[in-house]
């Protein structure tokens, strides 16, 4: 199993000693440092079967400076990394600097391409807006390799990723029951497109919910897209392996 999306750095010191221990059940796990004050604990992180991106989350998009540019330049070129981000377009917490959030995403797009990375994309919207937006721009800038992370199944959004080839990685919420409509995207979507994540400590599965999230209980998610598309477990594990190696470039 490969968990391409977890924050690590936000686990307390019993949760992160917890995930560890289980780390052996995993292929890889990618940790994301989303914001200046993380990056130095996120890269500290990656080892092992962990590996790191670093980015800055659109709700901090208005800490971007050329001193940021900068540092993120620097921990970018670390060799435990292996994409930027997450980046993109929230208007459900900061509908308000949407100019510094598309300043934020073009800037991690352009260096995700000079340094031969995937780019990492966080949407989310009360009205959608945000994913037409995020549709939008993909078109525009085409980038090489984008991840649409905790994929919600918007059809602009699906409709942009498949044209330019992106990713789409599931999380916990595949396994929420009210999410059919979701589940039947995880079925008709190209199977070298899927990616399954956990988002730790965020949006747990099904049987965890109201409780934080671990790298592990990616089991669940991967369950419920194995069930999704007709498929035995050991299958689908092995193709969202294969496809997470193919698109971070991990052994």
């Amino acid at each position: 199993m490969t968990d391409t999306h977890a924050h690590l750095d936000f686990l307390e010191p019993e949760e992160l000693a917890e995930a560890t221990a289980h780390l052996p059940e995993l292929r890889a796990v990618l940790t994301l440092g989303v914001d200046p004050g993380r990056w130095e604990k996120t890269l500290s992180l990656a080892q092992g079967n962990v590996y790191a991106a670093v980015g800055l989350h659109p709700t901090s998009a208005h800490l971007l400076s050329p001193e940021v540019e900068e540092a993120l330049r620097h921990y970018a070129r670390s060799e435990r990394v292996r994409a930027i981000g997450e980046t993109g377009l929230d208007y459900y917490w900061t509908p308000e600097t949407r100019a510094a959030q598309l300043k934020a995403l073009d800037f991690q797009a352009a260096l995700a391409e000079a340094l031969g990375l995937p780019l990492v994309l966080h949407v989310r919207s009360k009205d959608g807006k945000a994913e037409e937006d995020l549709a939008a721009w993909l078109l525009l800038h085409r980038p090489k390799r984008a991840v649409l992370h905790a994929y919600g199944g918007h059809p602009a959004l699906e409709a942009a990723g498949l044209e330019v080839g992106a990713y789409f990685s599931f999380a916990g919420p595949l396994t929420y029951r009210k999410n059919a409509a979701l589940r039947e995207a995880a079925a008709r979507l190209p199977e070298d497109r899927l990616l399954v994540e956990t988002d730790t400590p965020f949006l747990p599965p099904e049987p965890f919910r109201g409780k934080r999230n671990r790298p592990h209980y990616v089991r669940f998610t991967l369950e419920k897209l194995a069930e999704a598309r007709g498929l035995p477990f050991a299958e689908a594990e092995a193709l969202t392996d294969r496809n997470a190696r193919v698109c971070f470039g991990w052994p």
